[in-house]
């Protein structure tokens, strides 16, 4: 008997409380008779995807990940807002793979005319901008500020909320941002509290990914 489909949320760290908390923030994303959505760590992984080295170090990780479920998945979302091995991925199997820093930025683009990115640190912001002008997206950028916390430090909830309401903040009133995309994947339970803290929209790119790898799923394309 065929195993449900699913749509497999590959975590590129190693650390069970990022993918505990991408499972909560997709779980409206779950349909009875849609496909499984299942989040995965990578044990190879680093603790928090912060430099290129990780990135250009895990990729061979997350394919040989990705190729061990391939069996019964309908796509893949690869949940790190550098979107590490996207286009491996693409050339590795035959069913959609998304990013999340591409899918939440063209989603922030259908919400507002400027957007902003909450990035954790400043040395993550040049990796975005070279992904940004790959995209041909940065005429319409506000500005990609950081919070300056580490993955690790995510886990404090109250701490997260204020640099991250103080920096969304600084965005909108210093840089015209009228939609902000967090820059992280770690930092989904903060969505609905920032919205309502900013007055504008908040994308959480882990959702807005799922929720698009879905609509794909059950319109065959």
């Amino acid at each position: 008997m065929n195993r449900r489909p699913h749509i497999y949320v590959l975590n590129p760290n190693s650390s069970q409380i990022v993918t505990d908390g991408l499972d909560r923030a997709v779980q409206p994303l779950r349909l009875s008779d849609g496909p499984a959505i299942s989040c995965l760590r990578l044990p190879q992984g680093p603790a928090g995807v912060q430099s290129q080295t990780d990135i250009d170090t895990l990729i061979p990780h997350l394919r040989a990940q990705a190729l061990s479920v391939k069996e019964d998945a309908a796509a893949y979302v690869v949940a790190c807002f550098s979107d590490p091995g996207l286009y491996t991925l693409r050339e590795t199997v035959n069913v959609p793979v998304l990013g999340i820093a591409e899918t939440g930025v063209l989603t922030a683009l259908s919400l507002g005319q400027r957007f902003g990115v909450l990035s954790i640190l400043q040395t993550s912001i040049p990796r975005h901008l070279r992904y940004f002008g790959a995209m041909g997206v940065t005429d319409r950028l506000a500005a990609d500020l950081a919070i300056n916390m580490g993955v690790s430090e995510l886990a404090d909830e109250k701490k997260t909320l204020q640099c991250l309401t103080e920096v969304g903040q600084r965005l909108r009133d210093e840089h015209g941002a009228d939609v902000v995309v967090l820059g992280c994947a770690g930092m989904a339970n903060q969505r609905e509290a920032l919205e309502q803290a900013l007055g504008i929209a908040v994308v959480e790119p882990t959702q807005a990914t799922v929720a698009a790898a879905l609509g794909r799923c059950l319109l065959g394309w």
